[in-house]
């Protein structure tokens, strides 16, 4: 095999299927045989053109695993026949600032997968060695693919704060992010509560996890929180930041808002909500690629898994649409051996 397929953005909501070369892994990187790819609202910036030049050609893709089947110069850690996983972080540098205070998600030389740099939308992709996550015995490629990225977003956020087991911990929004957050939440010792739009929602949210519900269309649910006791954490995964602007109300004392749903609204909110109860709002990106193994490993073990749709590679267009579209429950999964 000389050539490989892969899905080229360019322009705006464009997809070209093309034949690439086969070429060896540059020092540092390996070469995998993608067996599936998750397909996440962040491949936008791609396919949308939302890039510094969207006429250079470039594969969407940052929820890739497959198996390594060649390693460049310098790669020591990394075997042929490995099973390995790339998420949005393609592999820190290790010589930047922040690598060498041991920051690796901050890395001011980290391509990200799939926006940047080519990634799993194709046969075959590349990676930094420091950017690779080694897959477990007992996680298929298509179950762990959305765990590299939504997974980890999520389990890491839930990190952000400081709860004990038993405190109240909030997810808001039931899709692609939130189905995980709550599973998560639940298996980290958690009551959950899951806020959400329409009473329709409720009886999934509860099977995923939640102890309560609460319908944001017929009450605050920061009024609701804090009837509650109020939140040590809550995730924000809706891509609204007006739907999020009355959460920071449901904190508990020292309670920390994380946001992981980008938006295109500002969040506000009264100061006073912020200084009485010391509650904080932080970002969350994702992780490490050794955090996002400690996610695997977890997910294994206590049985979280995405919900996904699979699509055969082939129709990698119309998985994209179907994501983009917000009726996809909740994750769709490119499988290259379809």
């Amino acid at each position: 095999m000389s050539t490989y397929r892969a899905f080229e953005a360019t322009g705006v909501h464009n997809l070209r299927l093309v034949e690439r070369e086969l070429v060896d892994p540059a020092p540092g990187q390996v070469r995998l045989r993608v067996e599936a790819c998750g397909v996440c609202h962040t491949d936008a910036l791609a396919i949308e053109g939302l890039r510094a030049d969207p006429t250079q050609p470039l594969v969407p893709g940052h929820e890739i695993v497959g198996v390594i089947d060649a390693v460049g110069a310098g790669v020591t850690a990394w075997q042929p026949d490995d099973r390995v996983g790339v998420g949005f972080l393609n592999g820190h540098c290790g010589e930047c600032e922040p690598c060498r205070r041991g920051d690796f998600v901050n890395c001011l030389n980290q391509p990200q997968t799939g926006t940047t740099t080519d990634g799993g939308y194709a046969e075959v992709a590349y990676a930094r060695a420091s950017g690779l996550v080694r897959i477990p015995d007992g996680l298929s490629a298509i179950d762990a693919a959305p765990l590299l990225c939504a997974g980890l977003t999520t389990f890491t956020a839930l990190q952000r704060g400081h709860a004990r087991a038993g405190s109240l911990v909030a997810v808001q929004g039931i899709g692609g992010l939130g189905h995980l957050a709550l599973q998560y939440a639940r298996s980290l010792g958690y009551r959950v509560a899951a806020v959400a739009r329409g009473e329709e929602k409720e009886a999934l949210a509860r099977k995923l996890g939640a102890d309560e519900y609460i319908d944001s269309t017929a009450v605050d649910p920061g009024e609701a929180l804090r009837e509650l006791g109020g939140a040590s954490i809550i995730v924000a995964t809706a891509s609204s930041g007006a739907s999020m602007n009355p959460l920071v109300r449901g904190l508990a004392p020292n309670g920390t808002l994380v946001v992981v749903g980008a938006a295109p609204d500002p969040l506000t909110v009264s100061t006073p909500d912020l200084i009485f109860g010391n509650h904080s709002i932080v970002g969350s990106l994702t992780g490490s690629s050794i955090e996002n193994e400690d996610n695997l490993a977890f997910s294994l073990a206590h049985d979280v898994r995405p919900s996904v749709e699979v699509v055969p590679f082939a129709q990698a267009m119309e998985g994209y649409e179907r994501m983009l579209s917000g009726k996809a429950r909740f994750r769709v999964v490119l499988d290259t051996a379809a």
